[in-house]
């Protein structure tokens, strides 16, 4: 009678053990949240210049083109101001009715990329962004010989200092690479969207520096030879183990 009671005793002691002990085992299985790793990179992490290659190649290749130069602010690892400033100029003529298009002005854009890589830090970079352009131009149209419908008559045609102006936006997705040192090299690709333009009292202009032939959209491209300068020191390893 006495082993009954006792093995009795045991068993409800055991129990009531077991039950206190689970929230002990359930808290102990809970993981611990660790704090988030506080991003010590420097704001300001330098600058690059850099030029496009592209425009330089239609020019030669082509009757138009453009000479542009781009400096570029990288804040963070993360983003970029960027600021595009450029040349572009025309001199084509159309064989078949002879008629001459000419123009040369400056052009400027200004935006912002984003580094979409998980790793900011890493040297190579993955870019979204955009641009906001304007350029305001003259252009000449010229023709040696226009034939008038109902006399019949030839004579020539030409408008000079025609003025004009465009605004427009750009989509940009592009790469740039670290090659050596200081230099990389990085191509984008374009969507360029107009939002307000002026063609002059002569109609619509053939080309427009900057953004290329006229229209309501375009798409373009550029590959740049980039120059950065650091500006800031190199980041902590723990950050740059967790992407920041």
């Amino acid at each position: 009678m006495i082993q009954r009671r006792t093995s009795k005793y045991i068993s409800r002691f055991l129990a009531y053990s077991l039950l206190a002990l689970l929230p002990l085992g359930a808290f102990a299985q809970t993981p611990k949240l660790l704090p988030e790793a506080k991003d010590t990179t420097a704001l300001f992490r330098g600058v690059a210049v850099s030029a496009d290659m592209v425009g330089l190649i239609q020019m030669a290749v082509s009757s138009y083109g453009q000479y542009e130069a781009a400096l570029r602010v990288n804040l963070k690892d993360k983003y970029f101001p960027i600021f595009e400033l450029g040349l572009g100029k025309a001199d084509a003529e159309d064989a078949a009715t002879r008629l001459s298009y000419k123009t040369s002005a400056p052009y400027g854009r200004v935006g912002l990329d984003l580094n979409l890589m998980k790793n900011k830090h890493d040297i190579n970079r993955l870019y979204g962004g955009f641009r906001y352009a304007y350029t305001s131009y003259k252009f000449d149209l010229f023709c040696p010989g226009v034939t008038d419908p109902h006399w019949g008559e030839t004579a020539e045609f030409k408008a000079k200092d025609v003025e004009c102006y465009y605004h427009w936006l750009e989509f940009v997705g592009g790469v740039d690479a670290k090659i050596w040192g200081p230099i990389r090299l990085g191509w984008s690709v374009r969507y360029k969207r107009r939002l307000a333009h002026d063609d002059g009292y002569v109609g619509n202009a053939w080309y427009v520096p900057g953004y290329g032939k006229s229209g309501r959209t375009r798409l373009g491209g550029t590959f740049n030879v980039i120059f950065e300068l650091g500006g800031a020191k190199q980041p902590k390893k723990k950050d740059i183990k967790n992407g920041k």
